[in-house]
């Protein structure tokens, strides 16, 4: 058995140099081809570089130095933060609901001087260190304990439950899957899954009847939208209408009659989508899926690689948050599921989500920089 000493030894010289060289560039130039996807979509959104694409650069180039840095610093450093990143995270939560700013019905952004910022965002990453730190070095039987899941079971409820209140669904769902999936990859037992999915029906009757009209109307749509053409199934349609007028190879860049004539709604943030399938395909949209599929299973690739089994944890939860980020938007706009005003990471338009998912991939190249780092070890009382 190689003892703890012996290992790190073994660990290689983490010197500002190698870290650099140990940054996975093809993962990174992947990130700045899909913001490029994103800032010739929003210049054909806006008609021009304003009002959206030249934003979209700007934040896209602060937050890739941001990115950069934040892979050069010891993951091990990082994993100490995680619950302290999360109670900040839940008090943004509540003072959302006490002060924030109010935008279509819903209360999700917190007004600071001139930025927005959106705590939903960062819960999702928040929630996924911290589970990470908790489940990090503990036992195949200490994850069996249904006491030692209680903490990370309400650390997920309890976002969850602020979440909805906003109310944001979309971004309330998203949440607790992250969170389910790194129970899940921590060593969740299948008889406590079944316990946890039984009263899930009960759930489901218990959050319609308490869902906002405009909810109820999002969800009649999604079953319907031609019931209500010209109100709440307006956005859906207006959609399908683009996705499906672009064909095999689209209308051409800036062509696109859905969004040039102000039919599609949202264009720069949930139905971005929409006007890339409109004006540039089949072709095109299937390309942009598989550049987005690339970037998620290249940050499961890193969890699968990491030595510890905090790296591995957080790699998984960033990456099935990216995926659901995906899923839900194209999902949405395909008419699929009902419209949850989810955006396309570093595509849509947006401060907070571009800040959150830059941050995100910054956590995960800290991880694959840092991937053969020891943890200090942790004695566990089950194991005795």
């Amino acid at each position: 058995m190689i003892s703890e000493r012996r290992l790190l030894r073994a660990e290689p010289d983490f010197g500002l140099l190698n870290k650099l060289w140990r940054i996975n560039w093809l993962y990174v130039l992947l990130l700045c081809a899909l913001a490029g996807c994103g800032y010739v979509a929003l210049y054909s959104a806006g008609g021009g570089p304003e009002p959206y694409a030249w934003r979209h650069g700007l934040r896209f180039g602060f937050s890739l130095v941001l990115m950069l840095s934040l892979a050069m610093v010891d993951i091990r450093f990082i994993a100490r933060f995680s619950w302290p990143a999360y109670l900040g995270a839940l008090v943004l939560l509540v003072l959302v609901l006490k002060m924030g700013h109010v935008g279509k019905g819903a209360e999700r952004w917190l007004d600071i001087g001139p930025v927005q910022l959106q705590p939903s965002e960062i819960m999702k990453l928040a929630l996924a260190m911290a589970l990470a730190s908790w489940f990090n070095r503990a036992s195949w039987a200490r994850v069996g304990n249904p006491l030692f899941l209680l903490p990370p079971a309400i650390a997920v409820l309890l976002p969850v439950g602020l979440i909805l209140k906003e109310p944001n669904l979309g971004t309330a769902f998203i949440t607790a899957v992250v969170g389910f999936s790194i129970f899940v990859a921590a060593g969740m037992r299948l008889w406590q899954m079944a316990l946890l999915a039984a009263p899930l029906p009960l759930l489901a009757e218990f959050a319609y009847k308490h869902l906002h009209d405009y909810q109820r109307a999002r969800i009649t749509t999604f079953l319907n939208p031609e019931s209500d053409p010209l109100g709440a199934g307006y956005n859906i349609i207006q959609s399908k209408i683009a996705l499906g007028s672009g064909g095999m190879w689209g209308k051409g860049f800036m062509q696109g009659t859905q969004a040039h004539l102000n039919f599609l709604p949202e264009k720069q943030t949930d139905f971005i989508f929409s006007i890339v399938a409109e004006e540039w395909g089949l072709v095109g949209a299937l390309a942009l899926l598989t550049l987005l599929l690339a970037i998620i299973l290249g940050g499961m690739l890193i969890a699968l690689r990491c030595r510890h089994q905090y790296g591995r944890l957080l790699a998984l939860g960033i990456s099935v948050n990216m995926f659901m980020y995906v899923f839900v938007n194209v999902a949405m706009v395909v008419g699929a599921i009902p419209v949850g005003g989810v955006p396309l990471p570093l595509v849509s338009h947006g401060g907070s989500a571009m800040l959150t998912v830059m941050t995100a991939m910054g956590l995960l190249m800290s991880v694959h920089v840092h991937r053969d780092v020891v943890f200090p070890d942790k004695r566990d009382p089950f194991d005795d």
